[in-house]
């Protein structure tokens, strides 16, 4: 009988000891799993450089080095996808994505619908047309052909100058296929964001194109991340966006991307 119980408290021992050492082995691996950081699907369409375009099969532009840093900063990990202009609202609508980025203007419409992080980027429309054109504002589009990319605020901006139904406004699905309409003469003018249509002249120099501005007609927009409604996302990317903005992160995206100092106070101020 002593033997069998000295038998039987090795073995319940033994079986304690093996107890023990997986608990240690599982509490580690679930240390490790939740130090691994989430990744985010984050939806764009690619056809609006130098924000986000496709070079090759990899998606890059401003956006996407400015997204990436944000997100470092807030401890996630982003998978980028193009899915176009009208299947961003969608994936949002349907929570599909987690959020987008697509050089979204902020505005009262979209905010109805969709939640913004704090503005990253000022921009405005401008007018891009070929060398010796008589358009030197926007009040000299009327009686023009127009081309703009559907649902943004070019779009928008042109309407409010021709009228929402005038049937002189080509819409396209992207940008590039406007710039497209305008090279081969279906345009007399493309209405786009300024630092898309800035760099498509400067580095298209052979198709001699302008830009125009017009600050009367065209106001100034702010981009923003748009999540969908009452994302937890938004508080923390905030954070984030400030974070980069105090340590000079977002400042070096900014200067890699269009080579000058970003008004980073002003971006803050609109908060």
């Amino acid at each position: 009988m002593k033997k069998l119980s000295l038998l039987s408290f090795l073995l319940v021992f033994s079986m304690l000891l093996a107890a023990c050492g997986t608990s240690n082995q599982n509490n580690g691996s679930d240390e490790g799993a939740s130090e691994e950081k989430k990744t985010l699907r984050v939806v764009t369409d690619a056809a609006y450089a130098p924000f986000e375009y496709m070079d090759g099969d990899k998606i890059v532009g401003f956006d996407v080095d400015f997204t990436k840093a944000v997100a470092k900063e807030a401890g996630y990990e982003v998978d980028i996808v193009h899915v176009g202009w009208d299947p961003v609202f969608v994936e949002l609508e349907d929570r599909i994505a987690d959020f987008a980025v697509s050089a979204i203007t902020i505005n009262d419409e979209r905010k109805e619908s969709y939640d913004f992080s704090h503005p990253y980027f000022l921009s405005t429309n401008k007018i891009l047309v070929p060398e010796g054109s008589d358009i030197k504002s926007a009040a000299d589009l009327k009686d023009k052909k127009v081309a703009v990319q559907n649902g943004t605020t070019g779009q928008e901006a042109i309407e409010s100058v021709l009228g929402a139904n005038n049937p002189n406004i080509k819409k396209f699905e992207n940008t590039v296929l406007a710039i497209m309409e305008l090279k081969g003469g279906g345009a007399d003018a493309v209405v786009a964001d300024n630092t898309v249509v800035e760099e498509y002249a400067k580095n298209n120099p052979n198709d001699k194109f302008v830009v125009v501005e017009d600050t009367e007609a065209f106001a100034s927009e702010y981009y923003g991340l748009m999540f969908p409604k009452d994302s937890e996302l938004k508080a923390e990317f905030d954070k984030a966006i400030n974070a980069i903005y105090e340590n000079g992160t977002y400042a070096k995206i900014y200067k890699e991307w269009f080579g000058s100092e970003p008004d980073v106070e002003d971006l803050k101020a609109q908060q």
